[in-house]
């Protein structure tokens, strides 16, 4: 992969991020600990994804669980499951998966949209007629799903590197984030309005999950469990059971850095602020299989998911689409993935349109929420879609 091709990833794949510098974390042992399934010879290069694996733990994460499908396999894990243990990285281990959520939440409304309940050119106004004032013009369904719809974000519990951390334990609804967020009104000033700018932000669905309630007479999460997790064979994937700040199941600890340097035990974090936007928690294992299901058409009609899902909105600027992210890697190779991120944990899945090549990892970063890429995960990018090296 060329040297433009990996500065942009390095750009690119930091939508959904959160701000503040990456500081160095103390120094750690290195445990490295990655093995291997190697199905075809035009398979991924093996030899680079052990090394991109081979400094952990380190300052930049603690523990890294990877897998690379299509034309041949490979899957891997290295660093530790605490760093008071010392103990081997769980490979199966549960994580937080972020804002891949949001793929979960876009597949489930497609499925609404397939069945007739939800017209994706109707409005919020429409379907959820007390949820916004009337200083905001008609917002479609469609620009929820593509970041194109005009709000503003919501509340938060804090930076995660801050305050954040002190309020992991509380608890913010999700009515309470959009009420936040009709507030403060539009975004006003020339070129504004739905349909017109694409800015990724939670809030967008979080109105998602609050229309998937309000359409179906259920919860977002039963909803996800019945069309998505179980069709898509994802057995140990699940959803906070309301404030529940645990990660029920294997897993391993995930750290955070906070803004005075100090590394924080973060695997304890009530998620109700994220919800439909980004309280997943799943396995490599189980994200792979979704990645399968949905691009081959078992999730979504063909025609719809080629419409919403596998196409960008025609804005200036715009990379998203109803849920997934388009990445031109060059050489004629397009991506489309979407990362995730929580405390202590960083998420990506990522593959290419005809699953000849296909990437679910989880780092355990210990600044998930920096403004750049990880360090450790851009290297298993580079190294997952670079053809292997040819010896002889």
């Amino acid at each position: 992969m060329s040297i433009r091709i990996r500065t942009a990833l390095a750009t690119v794949l930091v939508l959904g991020l959160g701000a503040g510098p990456l500081a160095a974390a103390p120094a750690m042992a290195a445990a490295p600990s990655a093995q291997a399934t190697v199905s075809q010879l035009s398979g991924p290069d093996v030899k680079a994804l052990e090394n991109a694996l081979r400094e952990l733990p380190g300052p930049d994460a603690t523990a890294a669980l990877v897998r690379v499908g299509g034309y041949g396999s490979w899957h891997g894990s290295a660093g530790v499951h605490d760093l008071q243990s010392g103990r081997k990285a769980l490979e199966g281990a549960r994580f937080r998966a972020g804002s891949v959520t949001k793929v979960v939440t876009s597949v489930v409304v497609l499925q609404l949209a397939a069945e007739g309940r939800v017209d994706l050119d109707g409005t919020v106004q429409q379907y959820l007629p007390n949820l916004l004032t009337d200083a905001f013009e008609p917002i479609t369904v469609r620009q929820l799903l593509t970041f194109t719809s005009g709000l503003q974000p919501g509340s938060s519990l804090g930076p995660d590197n801050a305050e954040g951390y002190e309020n992991r334990f509380e608890t913010l609804t999700p009515e309470a984030v959009v009420a936040a967020s009709v507030a403060k009104g539009p975004y006003q000033g020339q070129g504004e309005g739905p349909g017109r700018k694409q800015r990724y932000s939670n809030i967008d669905y979080t109105v998602l999950g609050l229309l998937i309630e309000k359409i179906t007479g259920d919860s977002y999460a039963h909803q996800a469990q019945v069309r998505v997790l179980r069709p898509a064979g994802m057995w140990h994937t699940s959803f906070p059971d309301g404030p529940d700040p645990r990660i029920h199941g294997a897993h391993n600890e995930g750290y955070q850095k906070l803004a005075d340097g100090t590394v924080v035990d973060a695997t304890e974090w009530n998620m109700s602020d994220r919800w439909a936007a980004g309280d997943m928690i799943s396995t490599t294992d189980d994200l792979e299989k979704f990645l399968f299901a949905l691009f081959r058409g078992e999730l979504v009609p063909q025609p719809l998911l080629d419409k919403e899902m596998f196409t960008v909105p025609d804005i200036p600027g715009a990379v998203m689409s109803a849920g997934l992210q388009r990445f031109d890697a060059g050489g004629g190779q397009i991506l489309w993935l979407k990362t995730g991120e929580r405390p202590g944990y960083s998420t990506l899945i990522a593959a290419t349109r005809d699953l000849s090549r296909t990437l679910v990892y989880s780092v355990n970063a210990t600044d998930a929420k920096a403004t750049t890429m990880n360090p450790v995960g851009e290297r298993i990018v580079r190294a997952a879609f670079a053809p292997p090296a040819v010896s002889g």
